[in-house]
């Protein structure tokens, strides 16, 4: 396993990243011991970081990843969790549910303090004002309680994840859905300043809110339909050539060396265990550049999420 330094915070993380989204039952179903076997063989590979939420499953994810984490787990890894966001539609960034929402992760955790801990998807907040003086100060006040080493924020647009670092003293954040097949924006557009700052990034979401998989994506996703299109015939050339374009997109998500982490949300061992190979297995230059001239009508593209409006 490659270990990378994640900005300032004198942590060094595994390359691999253990998303916990899916233990939350929000792709399927996943058993108890599902997730224990999955985090356990992540732990013995070498995974060193291990991403959750209060959102997950309305704190499913975290109760499970409690679980598995209990009987000496539970000093081997770093965990990363999220507050404000309790459901798809509810967000609460005020000071007092910051510290409602932090209280009941770190019982559902089994733990006195997480190593990372980020106010959730602030671009559906309805003031960044607020959310860059009062939820930060909370998210500061709870780091000199001992509830969390770093605190950070995480969101989609980059402009406003831009805007978090240059106006708040963030050690962590999480971008999603920019560093992947057809976009590297989160490289070009927000590592330098992240590096200016010595903040450590972690890429969540390299396949793309599930573009880049034979699946395609939920029905919900909010981008334009070209680039769904654009995705589906990648995936069909990839087919076509005995490959897979998710293993293709975990390739490269992990060679991109600026970014310290890039999470995988697994849910089950034979899951991680594509993942963990797609580590080590060499790129294929000429299905990667055929897949790359595929998606180059859609190249950088991005769709709006949130109340952002930069």
């Amino acid at each position: 396993m490659e270990y990378r330094a994640l900005g300032t915070t004198g942590l060094r993380v595994s390359v691999l990243g253990q998303g916990g989204a899916a233990f939350g039952q929000q792709y399927g179903a996943v058993s108890d011991q599902e997730v224990t076997d999955t985090v356990h063989a992540a732990i013995d590979a070498g995974v060193n970081l291990i991403d959750t939420a209060a959102y997950y499953g309305k704190g499913t994810s975290e109760e499970f990843l409690g679980r598995a984490l209990a009987g000496g787990w539970r000093e081997k890894v770093s965990i990363c969790t999220k507050a404000c966001r309790l459901d798809r539609d509810v967000f609460d960034f005020t000071p007092a549910g910051t510290r409602a929402c932090v209280e009941a992760s770190l019982k559902r955790l089994r733990t006195d303090h997480v190593e990372i801990l980020l106010a959730h998807d602030i671009e559906f907040a309805t003031d960044y004002e607020y959310v860059f003086n009062e939820t930060y100060h909370t998210l500061q006040q709870l780091k000199q309680e001992g509830k969390t080493r770093f605190i950070g924020m995480s969101c989609y647009p980059l402009g406003l994840l831009k805007q978090a670092v240059e106006r708040c003293d963030l050690d962590v954040v999480i971008s999603y859905a920019h560093c992947h097949l057809f976009s590297t924006r989160l490289l070009s557009e927000f590592m330098p300043v992240a590096d200016a700052r010595g903040v450590g990034v972690m890429n969540a979401s390299p396949l793309a809110m599930g573009l880049l998989t034979n699946q395609g994506p939920q029905p919900w996703f909010p981008g334009p339909p070209e680039v769904v299109e654009a995705c589906r015939r990648a995936a069909e050339l990839c087919r076509g050539r005995g490959a897979d374009i998710s293993f293709l997109g975990m390739q490269y998500a992990y060679a991109q060396k600026q970014v310290p982490c890039t999470l995988t949300g697994a849910a089950r061992q034979s899951e991680l265990d594509v993942n963990l190979k797609a580590l080590t297995a060499p790129i294929d230059p000429v299905l990667l550049a055929d897949v790359m001239r595929v998606l180059d009508p859609v190249r950088g593209c991005t769709w709006k999420c949130g109340n952002w409006k930069g």
